[in-house]
């Protein structure tokens, strides 16, 4: 039975310690992975491919769109998480694992719908063409490396052809958790209030995770003081060119760092991570935090700088600055686009950048 008691935070501490030091090393094959092509496309699947796969995550985000919609992003999850970043309690259905969300926006006017559904009556998985549908407003069909994807609202429709390539990100690769990032390039339409941009061989992710949740064993809400301690978690992708793809991530529990790193990768096949000389420092944060839906706050940037570095020397120092409205529906997070300025191997850059965003640790 679960109980709402806290956990003594020394407790906490070495439960987090002991996994993050000495656990997740010895199992996570991540960052030898990344420097591979991507030969594993059955495990794809919208059921996680076994029981012991709780939650599943399809991902489409395309950064360095024209104005005004400046990026777009689809952003699912079929089951509860379980990490306290991600579970957004006051969605959830009855059980907790037939929760599933579906976040898409753009930084144009009020472009943003997020909502829940429920797996078991609002959702279709592996039905004739349809890989995984959300409702009547989210559609993805295909398999690696073509994909279909249909977004459809009163005021906003998108549908693309997404062409995968096997270059591939990982951020987790270990028997409990996968999770990584097609390099990919998107041709179609995205229609707003009657107004369309077309879009051709565009650069974009396209992103699959599975995992083991613990609400494959409870029905019950699982109290904050009992999730996963998972609590600062940053995304961000760049397209530097039409050929090179920046992914910065930055995700951290309880303070110590589960994963830093820069993923670079290229038209061409080539693929390069660093890991050891990574640094994100806020410069400046929003003048007031954001509000959720359920009443929780949240501190998001304003200002940031990533510096990156290798053994050959500077890899990337960028300054970088909001320039959308925050979107909520990244778990308990957020969402925006930004503009960037800096350089990369000593050349100048600059450009636009798409934002992912959770601080449930400086709540």
């Amino acid at each position: 039975m679960l109980v709402s008691a806290k956990l003594p935070a020394w407790v906490m501490s070495v439960i987090n310690r002991t996994l993050v030091d000495g656990v997740l090393p010895q199992i996570d094959h991540a960052v030898a992975s990344s420097v591979e092509p991507f030969t594993v496309p059955e495990i794809m699947r919208p059921d996680g491919g076994g029981k012991r796969y709780g939650m599943v995550h399809y991902g489409i985000f395309i950064p360095g769109l024209p104005e005004p919609f400046r990026y777009c992003n689809i952003m699912t999850l079929l089951g509860a998480t379980g990490p306290l970043m991600m579970d957004n309690d006051y969605l959830l259905r009855d059980p907790p694992s037939d929760t599933a969300t579906f976040l898409c926006s753009t930084a144009e006017g009020d472009d943003h719908h997020y909502q829940a559904y429920s797996i078991a009556n609002d959702c279709r998985r592996e039905e004739g063409d349809v890989l995984v549908a959300f409702g009547e407003h989210l559609t993805i069909t295909g398999c690696f490396p073509d994909y279909q994807v249909e977004v459809a609202y009163e005021d906003f429709r998108l549908t693309l052809a997404i062409r995968c390539t096997n270059t591939v990100s990982w951020f987790v690769r270990n028997v409990a958790y996968d999770h990584f990032s097609l390099l990919a390039f998107c041709s179609g339409t995205l229609t707003r209030n009657g107004q369309t941009l077309e879009i051709q061989d565009h650069p974009c992710t396209f992103e699959y995770a599975r995992s083991a949740s613990p609400y494959a064993l409870t029905r019950r809400v699982i109290p904050d003081a009992w999730k996963l301690p998972a609590d600062f978690f940053t995304y961000q992708i760049i397209n530097l060119t039409d050929d090179i793809q920046l992914l910065l991530t930055d995700v951290s529990s309880l303070g110590r760092p589960l994963f830093k790193g820069m993923h670079v990768r290229n038209r061409s096949g080539a693929a390069a991570i660093h890991v050891d000389d990574v640094s994100l420092e806020v410069l400046e944060y929003q003048p007031q935090p954001a509000q959720a839906p359920d009443g929780k706050t949240m501190r998001l940037p304003l200002r940031f700088r990533w510096r990156v570095g290798s053994a050959e020397g500077e890899e990337l120092d960028i300054e970088c600055r909001i320039a959308s409205p925050w979107r909520f529906g990244l778990g308990r997070g957020y969402t925006a686009s930004y503009a960037f300025e800096g350089r990369y191997q000593g050349q100048p850059c600059s450009g636009d950048g798409y934002i992912e965003y959770i601080d449930c640790a400086g709540q």
